[in-house]
């Protein structure tokens, strides 16, 4: 099968999106850290564990068909300057990635690129899992005291 250069596009754009939330979830386990939060230092961590296993997901994609995987050059992070905020950035990362991975699994499946396909709807249920636990999370910070 010839490899459709929108999927290997939309291969680098998941990449390059996974680093950045790699990036940004470790940037705020850290700043946490600072702020003697260590409860949710260790969450944001954990997350960015997640997402880097995303991207080596992607790696791995990328290699099979033959692509060198680059992620290209990162826009900063921006962590937040308090929890809320941070969730609020994290929301927003998260929604952007199930948009593109929604549209890059019905482009694979359209171009009937079945690895692919799965590889792209197992990372857009893995982020719709993210999305709602973020929402989650936000909800139980009006009912809960502290950070």
């Amino acid at each position: 099968m010839r490899l459709h250069p929108r999927i290997a596009g939309f291969l680098g754009q998941a990449l390059s999106h996974e680093f950045l939330a790699v990036q940004q979830y470790l940037v705020q386990s850290r700043l946490c850290r600072l702020w003697g939060w260590q409860d949710w230092a260790e969450s944001f961590a954990r997350e960015s564990r997640e997402e880097l296993e995303h991207a080596g997901l992607l790696s791995d994609q990328l290699l099979r068909m033959g692509i060198a995987p680059s992620a290209g050059a990162l826009r900063p992070s921006r962590p937040g300057r308090d929890l809320r905020e941070m969730l609020d950035q994290d929301v927003a990362i998260e929604w952007s990635a199930v948009e593109l991975y929604a549209e890059a699994l019905d482009f694979s499946q359209r171009m009937r690129d079945e690895r692919t396909a799965s590889l792209f709807a197992q990372l857009l249920e893995d982020e719709k899992g993210h999305l709602v636990h973020l929402q989650e999370t936000i909800s139980s910070l009006g009912t809960h005291h502290g950070h």
